[in-house]
């Protein structure tokens, strides 16, 4: 029940922060008629803001159930916060088909009324969304933290000794900083990939339009477009999926168990 609570609790704060109903998002919409510049540092902004309370929340989630039932007693959290993520799940799945049916509405010239009835249930789905990526981290941050307690046990029982992390530890505090990297090096390869394949999409779309005002049969190409986007998600995935499996290992290799304790501290503060 206090993993579910905490849970709600983040979905709630999301909701305040990400719908369109509510006065940030409202502020945000706003601040887009002055500049994009404003639009960006308004919402970078009220991206670091709505961080507070969840975090607020998953520390009092992990000091709780940890005082309850030590590392058991996390695991239980993590699970009473993935309760009702399924709920969040299947209707988020609606975002999606709404934006591609506004997209469709939009290049059929159909009615705006029709647009903007698609616009107000992708909205929706964007809140939707939003919240479910609030559950799965929140619940991610609780199971990593418990995986991290069984990595220290398991040391401990190998060492046979009671093995404590030690952030002044050179090792350590090497791996805490290099951990602390991790997340950013894996967002710069995935947002990378994107606008890679974003650009080939656009030199692609770019060459076809001539030959669709042309009439040349074969055009548009939707397969050429839908090709670009499919290769694209998974070869440029491999990189970012090699670096989270091998990291772990090679900085194991390097420096021990001491390097590795302080690597998967600085992952798991970093990313959350």
């Amino acid at each position: 029940m206090l993993g579910l609570w905490s849970g709600l609790i983040i979905g709630l704060c999301t909701e305040y922060f990400t719908s369109h109903s509510y006065g940030p998002t409202r502020a945000l919409a706003k601040a887009c008629h002055y500049s994009a510049a404003t639009n960006i540092i308004k919402g970078i902004a009220l991206g670091y803001m709505s961080d507070i309370i969840p975090i607020i929340m998953i520390a009092l989630t992990v000091l709780i159930s940890f005082y309850w039932a030590s590392m058991y007693g996390l695991a239980l959290a993590a699970i009473g916060m993935l309760g009702a993520l399924p709920i969040c799940l299947a209707v988020d799945g609606y975002g999606p088909i709404s934006d591609n049916a506004g997209g469709i509405a939009e290049m059929c010239n159909l009615d705006k009324s029709v647009r903007e009835n698609t616009d107000a249930l992708d909205a929706a789905g964007n809140t939707t969304a939003a919240i479910g990526k609030g559950f799965a981290i929140g619940s991610a941050c609780l199971v990593s933290i418990a995986l991290f307690g069984a990595f220290v046990t398991r040391v401990a029982a190998i060492e046979s000794t009671a093995y404590v992390v030690n952030l002044l530890e050179p090792f350590t505090a090497f791996g805490l900083l290099f951990g602390a990297m991790i997340p950013y090096f894996f967002s710069a390869l995935t947002m990378s990939a994107v606008g890679e394949a974003a650009e080939d999409m656009i030199k692609e779309i770019r060459d076809q339009i001539p030959r669709i005002k042309r009439g040349e049969p074969g055009f548009p190409n939707y397969k050429k477009c839908i090709s670009i986007s499919t290769n694209a998600s998974l070869k440029k995935m491999i990189a970012p999926g090699v670096l989270v499996i091998f990291m772990p290992i090679i900085i194991g290799l390097l420096l021990g168990y001491k390097g590795l304790s302080g690597l998967l501290t600085g992952i798991i503060i970093s990313g959350i």
